[in-house]
């Protein structure tokens, strides 16, 4: 599955809105913030957005990126897979309102980069 898909799922996913959501530590939140930021820039570049295209292409290290930290905040908070993915929607639309995916990229690509993907 592409990041694209995996976000359209995401944007698709109907959650309760009763789900009880932990806070997150801020490393946890960090993850989130660019899993959400990979995906949104990863769907850009697939549908060639010029403003996504500044950055390097994410589709497979964004993806497994993505994938391991919502394996991790299932295991760390212990939520479901629906939760989790309410969380990653909530975020990249939060990016999206805020108009700051381009603002956490620098530093979610060294994110990335450290994590050895």
């Amino acid at each position: 599955m592409t990041i694209p898909a995996i976000l359209a799922a995401l944007l698709a996913a109907q959650v309760p809105a009763n789900a009880p959501i932990p806070t997150l530590s801020p490393e946890a939140q960090a993850a989130l913030r660019c899993s959400a930021a990979f995906a949104l820039v990863s769907y850009g570049q697939e549908r060639g957005d010029e403003s996504s295209a500044k950055w390097p292409d994410l589709d497979a290290r964004g993806r497994e990126f993505f994938v391991r930290v919502m394996a991790q905040l299932i295991d760390e908070t212990g939520l479901d897979r629906e939760q989790v993915a309410e969380m990653a929607k909530v975020e990249a639309q939060r990016l999206l309102d805020a108009n700051e995916v381009d603002q956490v990229m620098p530093a979610c690509l060294t994110m990335l980069e450290n994590s050895g993907l």
